[in-house]
């Protein structure tokens, strides 16, 4: 039993390379001014750092590789509305498609789709089954933004989302979603938005709407609707909160929701991007930070839901450190102290000021719950 206990399914396909999201000026389209243009940052190499720093680092005795077979296209209408996928299907498999100036679906990009969706539903399968006390599915591109009839922030098929309603179809009652990528999971949210057995958190730099392909705040009075009021929790926090904010906002607002959720299963949308270096985020959790989460998700899962525990890729863009910090999580998850040392990591973190802001989001919420 503790070597059932001490060990984690990891489900990878090399296929998830293909997604080819091109160069430019960072996620922009190419400047004719500049000699040398950049990869888009959701692009191949920043999991390819993530699959070998799993093979090669100090955990790789105690992971179990699976692959995965791609997801159907019924299994992607659980979460996602037919006119929705008739659309990503009607693009011509030899064509570059922009739904916004930073979301590229490229040839091929809906079959790679498929195949990272599938690996987060046969992680959530073998979890769900008992055949591994918890799974991490190394997906791309990442799902957290996509919405039910929208792509949105380089995500096109919500790969939590179509888990936990293939796990429901096999009798899932009460699902949990803990999501620390550094901007809000708003596809996520949508999708459960009015769903009381489907509790959504979202703990992010607190950035609001960026348009109308993702016109949800990630305010903390965005509680849910109709029937699923009070099944939403938005974690906003001010840019450049770091560890100590993370870790007192996990224990302090986030804990306490779930275990009145009372899950059957906790997911985890493990992004890495609020790391001190990512290009898209302004947070400074460091690979102490990211440890100290992986050890609370373990740490609830193993309190509440008999430790059914399983993480999903998403974001994270800085190509050497997130695939650091992707260790750092798993060592928390597996119990382990860190044998992987920070090789960069210098940010002093604090936490002043701390304790107005997390009044205040209470406060907030509190007030949108009775209204």
């Amino acid at each position: 039993m503790s070597d059932f206990l001490d060990r984690l399914s990891v489900f990878f396909d090399a296929r998830i390379f293909d997604h080819n999201t091109g160069a430019g000026f960072f996620e922009a389209a190419p400047s004719p001014y500049l000699a040398v243009q950049e990869q888009h940052p959701e692009n191949a190499d920043r999991v390819r750092n993530m699959h070998s720093v799993l093979e090669r680092g100090p955990i790789a005795e105690a992971l179990d590789w699976f692959g995965a077979e791609p997801a159907t296209r019924d299994d992607l209408l659980r979460f996602h509305t037919n006119d929705y996928i008739r659309s990503l299907e009607a693009i011509p498999a030899n064509q570059t498609h922009w739904f916004s100036s930073t979301t590229l679906f490229g040839p091929g990009s809906f079959d790679v789709c498929r195949v990272s969706s599938g690996l987060a539903l046969a992680a959530a399968r073998q979890v769900w089954s008992g055949k591994a006390a918890r799974a991490y599915a190394l997906c791309r591109p990442p799902g957290h933004h996509a919405q039910p009839a929208a792509a949105d922030g380089y995500c096109f098929i919500n790969n939590i989302g179509v888990a936990i309603e293939a796990l429901r179809s096999e009798g899932l009652q009460r699902a949990c979603v803990i999501d620390w990528d550094v901007h809000h999971g708003n596809g996520t949210q949508e999708g459960f938005y009015e769903d009381p057995n489907v509790l959504t958190v979202s703990l992010h730099m607190d950035h609001r709407s960026w348009g109308p392909d993702h016109p949800q705040t990630g305010m903390a009075n965005e509680v849910g609707r109709g029937n699923g009021i009070g099944s939403n929790l938005n974690v906003p926090l001010p840019y450049g909160s770091g560890n100590v904010a993370y870790l007192r906002a996990f224990d302090e607002i986030i804990a306490p929701a779930v275990r009145s959720h009372a899950p059957d299963i906790l997911f985890i949308a493990c992004g890495q991007d609020a790391n001190q270096f990512d290009p898209n985020g302004r947070q400074i959790v460091d690979m102490e930070g990211f440890y100290q989460l992986g050890r609370r998700a373990r740490a609830l899962a193993d309190e509440l839901c008999d430790g059914k525990l399983v993480l999903v890729q998403e974001g994270g863009y800085a190509v050497s450190y997130a695939a650091y910090c992707l260790h750092a999580t798993l060592e928390g998850v597996l119990s382990r102290e860190r044998a992987l040392s920070d090789p960069v990591a210098y940010m002093p973190d604090h936490g002043e000021g701390l304790d107005a802001v997390l009044a205040g989001l209470t406060t907030k919420r509190n007030a949108a719950l009775k209204a």
